[in-house]
């Protein structure tokens, strides 16, 4: 059974993802503005439009793990303010989870140190998708000199 400490820790952690995801959707909006940089007369390279396209793709990849994680950081929340109730809520949360579809019948039973271990792998997901948009945007920074991509 998890303690308060615990679920309160999990959802503090959980909300870290929020960080992430602001800066992944500062690159998603700097790659959209350059990528529709064209409606404005300038001109542009089919290889520019290809890496900014490429750049919103994994941002809205990682902002799908973004709301995964923001949604387990305020079950875990709700669930730490009310251990006393944990079983019962608990019970609560499976029954809702499996009649809204976004939890399969066989994971209803589950200890919470395995809830606990799935919510940190959506966060490392999260932070998965941030890292390969990162180092995308950081490759394209660094072969701009040898690619003219920008008109």
């Amino acid at each position: 059974m998890a303690t308060e400490m615990q679920l309160q820790l999990m959802a503090s952690l959980l909300r870290r993802g929020r960080t992430l995801d602001w800066l992944s959707a500062g690159l998603t909006l700097l790659a959209l503005l350059i990528g529709l940089a064209p409606l404005l007369n300038t001109a542009a390279h089919p290889l520019s439009a290809l890496l900014c396209a490429l750049l919103v793709i994994l941002g809205l990849i990682e902002k799908y793990w973004a709301v995964r994680v923001a949604l387990d950081a305020e079950l875990f929340q709700h669930l730490g303010d009310s251990v006393a109730q944990l079983h019962g809520r608990t019970l609560d949360l499976d029954r809702a989870l499996g009649q809204l579809g976004l939890q399969p019948a066989n994971q209803a039973a589950r200890a919470w140190d395995q809830r606990c271990r799935g919510a940190l792998r959506l966060l490392r997901m999260q932070a998965v998708w941030l890292l390969a948009q990162l180092l995308l945007a950081v490759l394209i920074m660094l072969s701009l000199p040898w690619l003219s991509i920008t008109g």
